[in-house]
């Protein structure tokens, strides 16, 4: 995918404060410093477009990039970057409004098309199983994308991927996209999960 231009749009502290046109919307969720910022700024092909933090939890906001492309199929649309769960460290009020925030967002947003799903293999958890049964209750079955696959080993990538299958309870048919912000592996198997989640919603 030939990505044309990237800009920031805004951040929204609710979802009353998301665009109202219905231009398709692409969400990214994840835990808290599972490299949700430097996989975006991959996929869009930016250094520092999503601001990378080594502080967990920093992204506390519903923040919306407008994306142009090539492709006469999906000349635009819209890449969410919602806020990471699942980090104890912040104040437990701040933790308390990530969940309705979540809620709305994925329950109001008929522009929705696609759920970009962030798994880091190397450290699986629970809250990573219970927010992927709740996508799927909801009716957002999402993309599952390893995230950091470079810092496992080519040996052990057959087994870490067969224990996420099982952590999250995947069906054989379901695809996982491993994927490197580093080295960009996996970056043009995601695009095209991206645009056929898009263009075949239509």
């Amino acid at each position: 995918m030939k990505v044309l231009g990237v800009e920031f749009l805004k951040s929204c502290a609710s979802t009353t404060q998301c665009p109202r046109d219905m231009v398709h919307e692409v969400a990214c969720v994840g835990r808290s410093n599972v490299g949700k910022s430097s996989l975006i700024n991959a996929l869009l092909n930016r250094k520092a477009l999503a601001k990378v933090s080594g502080t967990p939890g920093k992204t506390r906001l519903i923040n919306y990039f407008v994306v142009h492309t090539a492709d006469s199929s999906l000349r635009r649309f819209y890449l969410v970057d919602l806020p990471g769960y699942g980090y104890a460290k912040v104040s437990k009020s701040v933790r308390e409004q990530w969940a309705p925030l979540m809620e709305r967002y994925f329950a109001e947003r008929l522009q929705l098309r696609s759920v970009l799903f962030l798994v880091d293999v190397r450290v699986l958890q629970p809250q990573d199983a219970l927010t992927h049964r709740w996508l799927r209750e909801v009716g957002r079955e999402p993309i599952i994308v390893v995230t950091k696959i470079d810092k496992v080993l080519r040996s052990q990538r057959a087994k870490s991927l067969a224990a996420l299958r099982a952590h999250l309870e995947l069906d054989e048919s379901v695809p996982v996209i491993a994927c490197s912000a580093v080295t960009r592996e996996g970056i043009d198997a995601l695009w095209h999960a991206v645009r056929s989640a898009i263009v075949d919603e239509r």
